[in-house]
Order: structure tokens, then sequence, then C-alpha cells
């Protein structure tokens, strides 16, 4: 197991190698074990949630078509079908999906506990008064994370179904998809928009260890805000209103990003 140390200088490179595996596995183990629990409850993760985009009841298109009303549109927003089916296509997929998607799952839930197993692998080498900030780094990378998910999983995923379900070259073709691409838009969709807002997070670290500063973030933020409509475009529908949609709270976390930047680069002043 893990050893116990005073001094993390006093450990050969094999003793963190070693450390650090351990951390992984307990990581994997807790992805295991609530990815069992997501496999059990399978009526619930896929009926409720994976294919929750899927209804035309899913409070985000009901939302959609309050604001159309509201601004005086109409139903031009409203959604009234998605014309397409979910099907397997191959003997394993249905098993192979229900496989990968608990382990999507026990990932997105178990996340709080990987970043615990992630801090205490660094905290040792940090200095004393920062390892007080643990406690705050694990609750607002997670609050970050879930913020993520949620804003992935009720905004990105909808606006690529409602716009993917209903794009046509012809009559003449029905959109059949895969049940694994389907599944794969809706994991990509969640787990991106996740990752994506750990942002702030992953400036503080990079500012920490003097890669970056609040200078350069300033200096390139055109460069930025170009790659942000970029991503924006890449995972998102073609349309300008979803990229705006998508494309606003990233460059919110940008701006933050800075403040962060600042805070860090001023308190090691």
């Amino acid at each position: 197991m893990s050893k116990m140390r005073l001094d993390p200088n006093e450990m050969s490179f094999l003793d963190h190698l070693e450390d650090l595996r351990w951390h992984i596995l307990r990581s994997f183990i807790a992805i295991f074990i609530v990815g069992i629990g997501a496999f059990i409850f399978k009526d619930f993760i896929f009926d409720k949630i994976i294919f929750g985009p899927k209804d035309i009841n899913f409070p985000t298109y009901k939302i959609l078509c309050t604001i159309s009303n509201f601004i005086g549109l109409d139903d031009s927003f409203c959604i009234t079908e998605l014309p397409f089916r979910v099907q397997s296509r191959t003997v394993s997929g249905q098993f192979s999906a229900h496989i990968w998607t608990s382990i999507a799952a026990g990932f997105v839930i178990a996340f709080p506990y990987v970043l615990y197993q992630f801090w205490s692998f660094i905290s040792p080498g940090l200095y004393q008064n920062e390892k007080k900030y643990a406690r705050g780094f694990i609750f607002v990378s997670s609050l970050l994370f879930f913020i993520g998910v949620v804003f992935g999983y009720y905004v990105i995923c909808p606006l690529s179904i409602n716009f993917l379900g209903n794009y046509s070259v012809s009559n003449e073709v029905f959109n059949d998809f895969d049940l694994n691409s389907y599944i794969g838009l809706v994991r990509a969709s969640v787990l991106a928009s996740g990752l994506i807002f750990e942002l702030p997070i992953i400036i503080y670290f990079l500012t920490k260890v003097g890669l970056v500063n609040p200078e350069i973030l300033i200096k390139y933020r055109k460069f930025a805000l170009v790659g942000v409509l970029i991503l924006a475009a890449v995972i998102t529908p073609p349309d300008v209103a979803s990229q705006i949609i998508v494309a606003i709270p990233i460059v919110i976390l940008y701006q933050i990003s800075i403040y962060i930047s600042r805070i860090v680069t001023n308190n090691n002043k």
C-alpha cells in the first residue's frame, strides 16, 4: 500500500511511482464500484437520462418554446417531433453500450473522489500553508465539473440531438441512429463540458508553476476568443444561436481564469 512519509523529498523516484500507482488504483476501484451501481440501475440510466433528450417533453425544449412565445416568435423554437429512431446494429451493441455507459456514469459520480486521490498524491510536495486549500480545491473543482456536466446535458446535448435528428438531405432518407453513436454524442457532450469547466482550476495550477500569468492570458485573449468560437462550433450544431449559447459560459470562465491567475501571481510575490 501507499508508504507513510514525513518528507516527500526522502522518497525515491520509484517510491513516487509506487505511490502514484496506488492512487490511480483507488480511483479505478471507486469508478468500478459506482459503475456497478449504474449497471444495476439500467432502466433509470437509459430511459430517464440517456434517452431523456430524445423526448420532446425534455425541459430544455419546453424552455425554448416558452422563450420563443415570450419574444413573439410564436412556436418557432417549439419542438413537436424528433423524427429519428435509435437502434443497435451489432450483436453485442446493447451490452457494450451498457458497459461503457456504466463506466462513464461511474467516472462522473466518483469524480470528487478521483480528485481527492489526485490531491493526496500532490499535496505532500506543497507547502504547509497550501495544504489547507485541499477541501476548497476538491469542492470547487467538483462543483465546476458538475456544472459543466449539467450544462452539457441540458444545453449542448439537446441542441445537438434536435439539430441532427431533424436534419435531412432528402425525404428519401430516414434517420436511424446507431445506439453507440447516439450514446457517444451524449457522453461526449457531458464529459467535454465537464472538463472544459475545469479551466479556472487548470489556469490556477499553470500559474502556480509559472507557465502562464495574467499578462499572457490578457495578451492572447483575442486568440482565445477565436478558439472558443471554434470549439463551440465543433461541439454544437452549425447554427449561430447554439454556438453563442455555448461560447458565453466559456468566455466567462476564461475571464474568471484571468482573475484567478492575477490573485495567484500577487500571492507568489
